[in-house]
């Protein structure tokens, strides 16, 4: 199985860029049993990978596999939306 890829693209220390990093760190806890790797990638900072990877917001969580990416917009505080973007069914209401 292909290692699965999360990169979250933030714009430097904005309450936005927070949020979502914050988010994604309690979203881990549910990713726990996945083959995820989770990368930031602070577009200040490199803004040549947002480039490459056509990031024009942020923050954008991008779902990296095998297949063509796909993208969330926000600072993921919708973890039951989010969940469903990665296709993580849990039991729990998040």
């Amino acid at each position: 199985m292909a290692e699965l890829v999360l990169r979250l693209y933030i714009a430097g220390n904005s309450a936005g860029s927070r949020r979502a990093e914050q988010n994604l760190h309690d979203l881990r806890a549910l990713l726990d049993n996945q083959a995820w790797r989770i990368e930031i990638i602070d577009v200040m900072r490199r803004p040549e990978l947002a480039e490459q990877a056509g990031i024009i917001a942020t923050p954008t969580l991008s779902c990296e596999h095998s297949g063509r990416p796909r993208r969330i917009v926000g600072d993921l505080s919708d973890k039951k939306r989010v969940l469903e973007f990665l296709g993580i069914e849990t039991g729990d209401d998040p």
